[in-house]
């Protein structure tokens, strides 16, 4: 395996470990039953859900950067 190769597994995990602990916008019990609370959807993010927000942002770019890196 390549350095580059290894560097894409580890950016890899961890960004699948961000998405896995951001919080849900949507209630999964309001998705059976048809119902959309609209209350709270225009709140902006603060405080660990931002960083979670850009951390996972950037590292899906980073991502996206090392696997086109790899392919050439």
């Amino acid at each position: 395996m390549r350095l580059v190769d290894i560097l894409l597994m580890i950016v890899a995990v961890f960004l699948i470990t961000l998405v896995v602990i951001q919080s849900t916008k949507d209630n999964a019990a309001n998705a059976f039953s048809g119902e959309k609370s609209e209350l709270f959807s225009h709140q902006k993010e603060r405080g660990i859900e931002l960083f979670l927000s850009r951390a996972t942002l950037t590292t899906s770019i980073l991502f996206i950067a090392i696997a086109i890196w790899a392919m050439i």
